[in-house]
């Protein structure tokens, strides 16, 4: 799973029948630059903290908000979730991030 921001929404003109539950959302994913950087200069707070990954775009069941922080799983992870049933996803935001918290060492061997 990766972490990322989202930043839109996508509103398709037809979906498919297994879809029709969710949304599509726009994820700017984070990156360990992302990371460094904040921590180098002090501001790796949710509010502050700014993700510059390429966009993608997610499947959303839990009606996530501009802005939040999600953790996205990508390729066939994506629909594991569904298991049995498959869905065409490639995709999927299943949490939405509250708060996280690294200690200040798991951060530095991490870098």
């Amino acid at each position: 799973m990766r972490i990322g921001k989202v930043i839109g929404v996508v509103t398709p003109n037809r979906i498919h029948p297994l879809l029709q539950t969710g949304q599509f959302k726009i994820v700017r994913p984070f990156t360990w630059k992302d990371f460094k950087a904040a921590h180098a200069q002090g501001t790796l707070s949710k509010g502050e903290l700014v993700p510059t990954g390429e966009e993608i775009v997610a499947y959303d069941e839990l009606s996530i908000g501009l802005g939040e922080w999600v953790a996205f799983s990508e390729g066939a992870e994506a629909a594991m979730p569904f298991y049995p049933d498959l869905r065409p996803i490639d995709v999927y935001a299943g949490a939405i991030i509250d708060t996280m918290e690294i200690s200040e060492e798991d951060f530095l061997s991490l870098l």
